[in-house]
């Protein structure tokens, strides 16, 4: 494929302009690219997925970073189109950074890329705010594909963990009628943990101690007789309770 930006012909370059080129080697040359960061503690991965958006026209990598904390700075100071998280980084967890990123930088889309598929990291990253949820054994073109549907307003997700999500809302579907008994104040502490608060944040938000958020939680486990904060919000979603 001859580049955009010349015309080879009889051994000798001619510059063209834009609206010379065919259709699709135009909107190469003025569509901007899709900007990604990395965040991922592989220095390995780290370096393939950077060299592989390089390398493809029409994306860029913004930067690429082994951790959150080295991530948020940059990340913040000059958002990118899309955010590639990994879950298990040392330190502060993707979905932590997730929660940290969208709240700072709402228009900021994060897309998680794990070896994890198992219902609660799921259900946790994407409550958390991510776009989308993609397995690492995605293929190059699967994974350069989901970023594009990412931007365009889509949700990707790897095929497996699609079936996941479908798999947990059939099994979750609520009855005509539920009736948990929750008061107000663990209703309002339920909602803010579906909203990505952890015991600290809800406790400053309620302007109560840790220790009074752990009491509630546990009233709020004996209730919807669950065993995690994850199954807690996940039942009070599908039973429509935090409406």
């Amino acid at each position: 494929m001859p580049r955009a930006d010349k015309l080879w012909s009889n051994d000798r370059v001619r510059p063209i302009m834009p609206d010379q080129l065919p259709p699709t080697e135009a909107l190469r040359t003025t569509a901007p690219p899709i900007r990604v960061a990395i965040v991922e503690d592989q220095r390995e991965i780290r370096e393939y997925l950077a060299t592989l958006l390089d390398s493809t026209p029409g994306f860029h990598c913004s930067g690429s970073y082994r951790s959150m904390e080295a991530a948020l700075g940059p990340v913040l100071g000059d958002p990118p189109d899309i955010a590639l998280l990994d879950i298990g980084l040392p330190g502060m967890s993707g979905i932590d950074g997730v929660r940290r990123l969208t709240a700072a930088a709402p228009k900021l889309l994060c897309l998680m890329l794990t070896v994890y598929e198992d219902d609660a990291r799921i259900f946790e990253a994407l409550c958390a705010g991510a776009c989308g949820y993609l397995l690492k054994k995605t293929l190059p073109a699967g994974m350069l594909d989901s970023l594009k549907e990412a931007v365009a307003g889509g949700a990707p997700m790897s095929p497996e963990v699609a079936h996941r999500v479908i798999t947990i809302f059939r099994d979750i579907r609520p009855p005509a009628q539920a009736d948990y008994n929750l008061t107000p104040h663990e209703i309002r502490v339920l909602r803010l943990f579906a909203d990505g608060y952890n015991y600290k944040t809800a406790a400053t938000e309620l302007g109560v101690t840790v220790h009074a958020i752990s009491f509630h939680l546990r009233r709020i486990y004996e209730k919807l007789q669950v065993h995690s904060k994850t199954e807690a919000v996940a039942k009070a979603v599908q039973h429509r309770l935090l409406r």
